[in-house]
């Protein structure tokens, strides 16, 4: 048995039951090596370890599912949502190029997603139609991710930002932020949210037109508004509509 696990941010009350049930059943936990020590240590006791560094994703995929068809109850830990920008697509690659859809069985189990995590933070700013993009061009060629940021900033999509700058793709931010700033005013709030709900968690919001770059990172996830958020006092607020069906203002709650 194969099974992609969601983590979620990395706090250990966000950890759902199904994903603390599977850990606990398995006899092989594989994962990146900054997901796995996010785990909690009396869940991965006795079990065998398959860990790997940042770009050994293939190599520890494949020992995962090489386990699982040696017929050991074997997880690959991941964070945030394993099926979001994680293994459980990789996984499930795998298994087909080997033809062994048939002869492992395979699950995922979900979590809390980043943008999800980031979201709770800043408020409510995801109440409305998103789209979510990722900045890495290690697996998507950047023409492509340009394209996309275009067409959803167009659409007028909050924009949740993965991935955003790294020691190699020190540039690729500015460029996003320009692209969106075609479309949307200087004063859009955009929430950056940087290692949600873990140690070192920093939280912020400010206008598009005054993102720090030198402030973002790998374990960073911005939020971009669209044309009708805005800060509700401290917290970022994408409106869903209510306001032009029902006059909430002056509404009084029903006796």
């Amino acid at each position: 048995m194969l099974t992609a696990v969601s983590l979620g941010p990395g706090d250990a009350a966000l950890l759902t039951p199904a994903a603390r049930d599977a850990l606990m059943d398995a006899e092989v936990v594989a994962g990146y090596k900054g997901y796995v020590a996010l785990t909690d240590p009396a869940l991965l006791e006795g079990k065998e370890i398959i860990s790997t560094g940042m770009t050994g994703e293939v190599d520890r995929a494949r020992q995962a599912v090489g386990a699982a068809r040696s017929g050991r109850r074997t997880v690959m830990v991941c964070s945030g949502d394993a099926g979001i920008y994680a293994m459980a697509g990789l996984l499930l690659e795998i298994l087909e190029a080997e033809g062994l859809l048939d002869a492992v069985p395979f699950s995922v189990v979900p979590g809390v997603p980043a943008f999800g995590a980031a979201a709770a933070l800043l408020g409510a700013p995801l109440m409305h139609d998103f789209a979510s993009v990722s900045l890495s061009d290690l697996l998507t060629p950047w023409e492509v991710i340009e394209k996309r940021l275009r067409l959803a900033a167009d659409a007028d999509f909050v924009i949740a930002i993965y991935n955003p700058r790294s020691r190699k793709r020190s540039d690729q931010l500015l460029k996003a932020l320009s692209i969106i700033g075609e479309f949307r005013g200087p004063d859009t709030p955009v929430g950056i949210v940087g290692r949600a709900w873990r140690e070192g968690q920093v939280v912020s919001a400010v206008p598009l037109n005054a993102v720090d770059p030198e402030g973002v990172d790998m374990q960073t996830v911005l939020v971009v508004g669209n044309s009708a958020t805005r800060m509700a006092g401290q917290y970022m607020l994408t409106p869903r509509g209510y306001d032009r069906k029902y006059d909430i203002k002056n509404s009084r709650p029903s006796r």
